[in-house]
């Protein structure tokens, strides 16, 4: 066998989650880093400080954790052929260059660095589209637009910013922060009550409850709804109008899974707190456009740092865990860690709304990095090692 095709099999390469989850938590402190290096005027951007920490979170790190999350998910959940070896090399070498190019960017021609970073979300789907349209539950297909919606934000941003138009650059991250809340609610608002349902079974304490398609289709419409308006600068008492029916349908949908009844269960308990966040953020957002007291942008801290956070670590951790053979139990320091993100989201959006100054967005922001450091010391060997020997069947996760 050839040294590169051994490389190829490499137990880092045996899954998306590993190189994905690896990179993630690697760039998290990195992007925290290069963010306020740039706002201290160390680090040179010259798309902007703001911007560039936008970009780089959300098509940087949220990309990482999300893409290793669906491209572990797909062949558990729906039988599709896994990413491994090579075509799972290629994508971690794409999103590499993309965040090289980045850091790089003052010193690059604008078309390298869009080229770089435009590559990924183009391979990515390319390499999908076929596998999803060969599922024969239907619903897979809601993952498609969000690809193609990635990929337009992501062609719209290095538009805007090559003519210069910050607003646009920023519009087009906003409809990227937008299309990772409806993969948020159509991924975690399926595994959540799933896995709950498990546990309460366990405990004695009763069944899942049921799905009702309504109610998960005016989950996801009311976000669809409330996204088309922001994103096209529709009248704040539409948006806050918007946002309060976002509010009362997803604080419905999440009740019904009772999660203060596994609360004892880390796992489970970060899971549905991002839920928690994610409807107070819609709660912020109606606040702000139906009052005006508070700034728009808290809304957007609550879900980016509390909800996607809190669900990411908990993922994260999950899957893990389960696909590398091990017992579903959460370490002391990784229960730390799940506190340090709560109480991140907690300053970060106190930070917005009270007006706390650059002190508090730097600790929220140190918070913030501190549980994927905590995570790769406790698992960044384990992504790189064979998974442990399985007696069970292996279960979706």
């Amino acid at each position: 066998m050839r040294p590169t095709s051994r490389w190829f099999t490499a137990p880092v390469l045996a899954s998306a989650f590993r190189p994905f989850y690896l990179l993630g938590a690697l760039y998290a402190p990195l992007v925290i880093t290069g963010g306020v290096g740039a706002l201290a005027g160390v680090v040179p951007l010259p798309t902007g400080a703001l911007l560039w920490h936008g970009h780089e979170m959300v098509f940087g790190f949220a990309m990482a954790i999300v893409i290793g999350t669906v491209l572990t998910a797909l062949p558990s959940w729906a039988g599709t052929q896994e990413i491994t070896g090579a075509r799972l090399a290629l994508l971690a070498a794409l999103w590499l260059a993309g965040r090289i190019a980045f850091w790089a960017s003052p010193w690059l021609p604008a078309p390298l660095t869009a080229a770089a970073d435009l590559l990924f979300p183009l391979v990515l789907t390319a390499m999908l589209v076929p596998q999803v349209l060969r599922i024969r539950n239907r619903l897979y297909l809601l993952l498609l637009p969000i690809l193609v919606a990635l990929c337009a934000a992501a062609l719209v941003y290095h538009a805007s910013s090559a003519a210069g138009d910050a607003m646009g650059a920023e519009r087009a991250l906003r409809a990227a922060v937008y299309a990772v809340v409806v993969i948020f609610l159509l991924k975690g608002g399926v595994l959540t009550p799933i896995f709950t349902g498990n546990a309460l079974r366990a405990l004695g304490r009763g069944d899942q409850p049921p799905f009702i398609m309504g109610l998960d289709a005016a989950a996801l419409g009311s976000v669809l709804v409330l996204a088309l308006l922001d994103l096209g600068a529709a009248p704040a008492a539409w948006q806050g109008v918007a946002a309060v029916a976002c509010v009362l349908v997803h604080g419905i949908r999440v009740a019904r899974w009772r999660g203060w009844l596994v609360a004892a269960q880390p796992l489970l308990a970060a899971m549905h707190l991002s839920f928690a966040w994610l409807v107070f953020a819609f709660a912020l957002k109606a606040c702000a456009e139906l009052t005006g007291i508070i700034p728009e942008t808290a809304w957007l801290h609550a879900f980016t740092v509390g909800s996607l956070g809190m669900m990411m670590l908990g993922l994260m951790n999950r899957v893990v865990l389960r696909h590398t053979g091990r017992p579903l139990e959460v370490s002391g320091p990784l229960r730390a860690a799940y506190g340090l993100m709560f109480a991140a989201a907690v300053l970060r959006v106190a930070a917005a709304v009270f007006g706390l100054g650059a002190w508090a967005m730097a600790v929220a922001a140190v918070m913030w990095a501190a549980p994927f450091v905590i995570y790769l010391f406790q698992y960044g060997a384990v992504l790189v090692q064979p998974s442990l020997p399985r007696t069970p069947p292996l279960q979706p996760a």
